[in-house]
């Protein structure tokens, strides 16, 4: 997965378990905060990334990135979720305790971190 696809991710799934609008992402791993916006409403959800100036969107169970062009699946259960990034061909696991979301690339073999900013 790409690093902007994983903050999407992150943030929809945060946005989808707790109900709250998502206003920002810090990438851990890249130590830059990253202007990401999402909110869902009952099983839809609209979001923006304002480094990409890219909209996505979409449901419990998958995601469109409209500035790649592709789709992520995401299936949530609980406060965690897994799905599958169709672009890269990548699955992928994470985990939200508190604000930070835990992300696994199956990919790569790594975890990244993301913290999450509400409103």
């Amino acid at each position: 997965m790409s690093p902007h696809t994983r903050a999407m991710v992150a943030a929809a799934a945060h946005a989808f378990m707790f109900g709250k609008k998502v206003a920002g992402v810090h990438d851990h791993a890249s130590g830059r905060d990253l202007q990401i916006a999402a909110e869902a409403r009952g099983e839809r959800l609209q979001g923006f990334d304002g480094d990409r100036q890219a909209k996505f969107n979409g449901t419990r169970s998958e995601l469109y990135d409209a500035g790649d062009k592709a789709f992520v699946s995401l299936e949530i259960d609980g406060l965690r979720a897994e799905g599958y990034d169709r672009q890269s061909s990548s699955h992928y696991t994470l985990s939200v305790t508190d604000q930070v979301v835990q992300l696994y690339d199956h990919a790569v073999k790594s975890w990244f971190a993301f913290s999450i900013q509400v409103t």
